[in-house]
């Protein structure tokens, strides 16, 4: 066992005679070779990293020779030279340890995979593209609704006034809307969502939803909502619960058809539960199996638009911030079914 197993980048130890002395668990995954085989093994042999003019790496770096004021390599982008990840490229970095004779003394190497660095770049150009393309129509409208009333206000009747007032005021919340998913995804995946506990009625929130959504139009015979079981008592954040109940039931209403029923259960033990268990069931075409494997990834998106494709990743964000679990299926009348729990007991406070 390694003292840096906690640690999510891969780290290796070399002692100074060149062998490695440890090594993390991420760092064996990421070489693709057992803590035993690498342990005892020579730096060479362990680290075959060659860099992308395809000159072995450590005839480069030199870390046993050279100046001995070198305390630290940068971070490089280097390749597996051979071993069973050959040909993976891996972020490194490498601390030089030294004696008060500035000695060689060993070397600690951190390993990041680049692939998952890349993929990190991608998302974050990906949100920033979805930023702009979502932004820019809603203040485009509300830019050309104010600059025409302010210059032709005489000209328009008190109706066509209301009119513009009004769609200004509808793309206002839709930027709004689309900040506070901005902001939610940058605390999600930083861990830094903050949850205001206190004991919650989950029927409550689901009837505060559903009327909104009749007072939007739809139909009150469409919702349902059942209780199988008394629960025990749950403390979770009211309003991040509202978001993700609201969420569920929206996009059934909107991707579903028919009757839209939610049922919540006790989850665990029949004698004793340990949470609850809420069901989001539509009488729609139901969830691709396509669309199944992605569907709580960011910027997913259905066949048909209108949204950031943030939604269902914050709602797992949420979820999951509450110590619960989501899953998506197939309900068994054909539609689509969202499933998550929250777990039952107090807060603990400091």
């Amino acid at each position: 066992m390694s003292a840096y197993d906690d640690v999510p980048d891969g780290v290796v130890g070399i002692d100074s005679n060149g062998i490695v002395v440890d090594v993390n668990r991420a760092a064996a995954a990421l070489l693709g070779r057992s803590t035993p085989v690498l342990l005892g093994a020579e730096l060479r042999a362990a680290l075959p990293l060659r860099d992308l003019s395809d000159r072995d790496w450590w005839d480069v770096f030199e870390p046993f020779g050279g100046l001995q004021t070198r305390t630290r390599m940068p971070e490089r982008l280097l390749i597996l030279g051979h071993g069973p990840r050959i040909g993976r490229q891996l972020y490194v970095t490498a601390r030089i340890q030294r004696g008060p004779d500035h000695g060689f003394r060993g070397l600690i190497v951190a390993l990041r995979d680049a692939g998952a660095r890349e993929r990190q770049e991608k998302d974050s150009a990906d949100l920033v593209s979805t930023t702009a393309h979502e932004l820019r129509s809603p203040l485009t409208s509300i830019k050309g609704f104010t600059a025409t009333l302010l210059a032709k206000w005489e000209r328009f009747t008190d109706e066509q006034k209301l009119h513009m007032l009004r769609t200004v005021n509808a793309d206002a919340d839709r930027v709004t809307r689309l900040i506070t998913e901005l902001l939610d995804v940058s605390r999600i995946e930083a861990g830094r969502l903050e949850l205001r506990r206190r004991p919650i009625d989950l029927a409550v929130l689901v009837e505060q939803v559903f009327a909104g959504l009749v007072a939007a139009g739809e139909p009150e015979e469409r919702f349902v909502v059942d209780q199988t079981g008394p629960l025990p008592e749950i403390w979770a954040d009211p309003d991040k619960l509202l978001q993700v109940l609201g969420n569920l039931i929206e996009n059934a209403v909107r991707h579903g058809a028919g009757q839209v029923a939610v049922t919540i259960s006790p989850y665990g033990l029949r004698q004793q539960p340990v949470g609850a268990e809420v069901a989001v069931t539509d009488q729609g075409r139901g969830i691709s199996e396509e669309m199944r494997g992605r569907l709580f990834a960011m910027f997913s998106r259905g066949p048909r638009r209108g949204n950031t494709g943030l939604g269902l990743f914050i709602v797992r964000g949420i979820v999951h911030a509450h110590g619960g679990d989501i899953s998506a299926g197939r309900s068994p009348e054909g539609g689509a079914v969202f499933r998550f729990t929250v777990p039952a007991g107090t807060p603990t406070f400091r």
